[in-house]
């Protein structure tokens, strides 16, 4: 088990609107199997709450919570002494949980679409001593892909705009960790 803060750091586009979706670092929980010395399954949970704005920031879209659990199989080099570096792969399947528009805003509604896409990781668990503790180095890319119906204007004429938009963090992490 492995606690500490990550870094959710969009790599973002949208057709037909672009958008801007702001970094977060957030507390994080990391959850690993081992099935062997090398091999292991991990799972990756956290939540993040991003302001989005499109059109260069002209146009303020609130805020999004999202929860994206990421589960990677991974392997792990056991001969480096304290250091046991490692890479894995995986899938990531994001709920959005809490859209909210700006107080004030031309805009009657904003919701995103569930997203699944890959996920790629790399870190470093560096043992300290003898003991079941460990601190943690890691870094994912993760494939979120959403669709976003935005809809404007009075109830009776509501202007309606879909846009695909990719989200594709990289998430920085570092942790303190302890097998049992």
């Amino acid at each position: 088990i492995k606690v500490g803060v990550s870094g959710v750091l969009p790599d973002e586009t949208g057709d037909p609107i672009d958008v801007d979706i702001s970094d977060e670092w957030v507390p994080s929980l990391q959850v690993e199997y081992f099935f062997n010395d090398h091999v292991s399954a991990e799972l990756l949970c956290c939540v993040a709450t991003h302001e989005v704005t499109a059109a260069s920031g002209a146009i303020d879209l609130g805020e999004v919570t999202h929860f994206p659990p990421t589960v990677t199989l991974k392997y792990r080099w056991t001969n480096f002494g304290q250091f046991e570096p490692y890479v894995g792969a995986g899938v990531n399947y994001t709920a959005f949980l809490d859209d909210k528009l700006p107080a004030g805003s031309p805009l009657a509604s904003i919701d995103y679409d569930e997203s699944f896409g890959g996920a790629i990781q790399a870190g470093v668990d560096i043992k300290l001593g003898q003991s079941p503790w460990m601190l943690n180095l890691d870094v994912k890319k993760i494939w979120i892909s959403t669709d976003v119906r935005i809809q404007a204007g009075p109830a009776l004429n509501r202007a309606v705009v879909t846009a695909d938009v990719d989200i594709n963090p990289l998430v920085w992490g570092v942790g303190i960790g302890r097998k049992f």
